[in-house]
């Protein structure tokens, strides 16, 4: 027999709550009215104390929150929501300027919650629905692998390298690089990742050895393998991404590397060629030398890109001297350029200066459709990001690449 507690945590489970907090009433009975007409359950509050109580009660997929809320402000919430491990979506709405809202997103983003693209009073109900479609909107990918895939939330404790790699607990993941103009998947970026036994999936911060260590060359050429492996599989299925894999300078500049990545290339006609990440600091240390590595790199059909590019110090008349394909964006430029002017010109200007270099640029750690939609605006190439997909092991790459090609070969027979 269901109790009366028990049928109303189960009520509850079934019901997409979103708690709003607006000090001025009469706003939030608009918001909740949205809501209810779009399918949603709102709780309004006008202060913090019941709604946060509501909060680490019913667990909200959602809360929406205005900036200034009498004696506390958004920021506070951020940080009780932080406290309290809230694990849903936060949407900011505010009349303040656009420049402030994009300031408190950030500020929550580094408080580890998850941000959806801040509105501006007075806004349109079509905007707030539409903001409210992305919450289990699909992505360009089948959505299916993110929600099987541990989120990489929690900071571990430093493992030792000699240990995991000892141990294969190593793995190469990928992230999709989407084409702009067809916004069909074009590519993939191979990164480290490495499950413990007691610790579940950990990212490279809380394992690879400093930057130098004689150990990043073992691991390039296990990060090498699998992702020619991993290539070779995903062309059994007719997938011929292009991949690419980051590397070190260190790594690349040693004798041997060329004739390791060489040996390593398959002999497959269809493969497209291999992309090498190097970050925008590393690659300007000894410009001559990796002109000649790049070059011949460039004669087996693999090419350089320059990573991260704007978090470095990179001097223009340097780059020159560099043979690169692709430019890609900083995520640092690349967030709320939408909505920040400043942003926005500088990502136009490294789009721009990609495109002079004669490469293609990527924009990386896009989460935002109205980001997305400015870096088409500004002929951005393709682009990465969680608004996309997270990365995911080769099985659930292969997996959501081979759905999304059965339903665009569906599409014609259904139109």
């Amino acid at each position: 027999m269901i109790n009366a507690t028990n049928r109303r945590n189960h009520n509850v489970s079934n019901q997409k709550i979103v708690c709003v907090l607006d000090d001025d009433p009469q706003i939030g009975a608009v918001i909740s009215r949205i809501l209810v007409t779009t399918g949603f359950a709102p709780r309004q509050f006008t202060t913090p104390t019941p709604f946060l109580n509501e909060v680490k009660t019913t667990r909200p997929i959602l809360v929406i929150l205005d900036l200034a809320l009498g004696q506390v402000d958004a920021i506070d919430i951020i940080r009780d929501l932080q406290s309290i491990k809230y694990r849903g979506r936060v949407l900011l709405i505010s009349g303040r300027a656009a420049e402030l809202l994009a300031e408190v997103e950030e500020i929550g983003k580094r408080h580890g919650l998850s941000m959806l693209p801040s509105l501006k009073k007075p806004f349109h109900i079509y905007d707030l629905s539409t903001t409210l479609k992305t919450l289990d909107r699909p992505s360009i990918l089948p959505s299916e692998h993110e929600r099987s895939i541990p989120q990489e939330v929690r900071s571990a404790t430093k493992i030792e390298f000699k240990e995991a790699l000892r141990n294969r607990w190593l793995e190469v993941w990928y992230q999709p690089k989407v084409n702009l103009k067809s916004l069909q998947v074009c590519g993939a970026e191979a990164l480290l990742r490495l499950r413990h036994p007691q610790q579940g999936i950990l990212s490279p911060i809380s394992f690879l050895p400093c930057p130098g260590d004689p150990l990043h060359h073992p691991l390039a050429k296990l990060v090498l393998r699998q992702a020619i492996a991993d290539w070779a599989g995903l062309a059994k299925h007719n997938l011929l991404l292009k991949l690419a894999v980051n590397m070190p300078v260190s790594v690349i500049r040693a004798p041997d590397f060329v004739g390791i990545v060489r040996t390593m290339l398959p002999k497959d006609g269809r493969f497209p060629g291999l992309i090498i990440e190097l970050t925008e600091d590393e690659v300007i240390t000894d410009t001559e030398l990796i002109r000649e590595i790049a070059t011949q790199l460039r004669l087996c059909n693999v090419s350089l890109s320059i990573d991260d590019f704007g978090s470095g110090y990179a001097a223009l008349s340097r780059l020159t001297d560099i043979p690169f394909s692709e430019l890609k964006v900083d995520s640092k430029f690349v967030q709320n350029c939408s909505s920040n002017a400043l942003q926005r010109r500088l990502c136009r200007t490294v789009v721009d200066l990609g495109h002079d270099f004669g490469a293609l640029v990527c924009a990386e750690g896009v989460e935002q459709p109205a980001d997305l939609r400015a870096l088409i605006e500004m002929g951005c190439d393709m682009a990465q990001g969680f608004l996309f997909a997270r990365p995911m092991p080769i099985e659930q790459l292969l997996k959501s690449m081979r759905s999304s090609a059965a339903k665009t070969a569906e599409a014609p027979q259904s139109a």
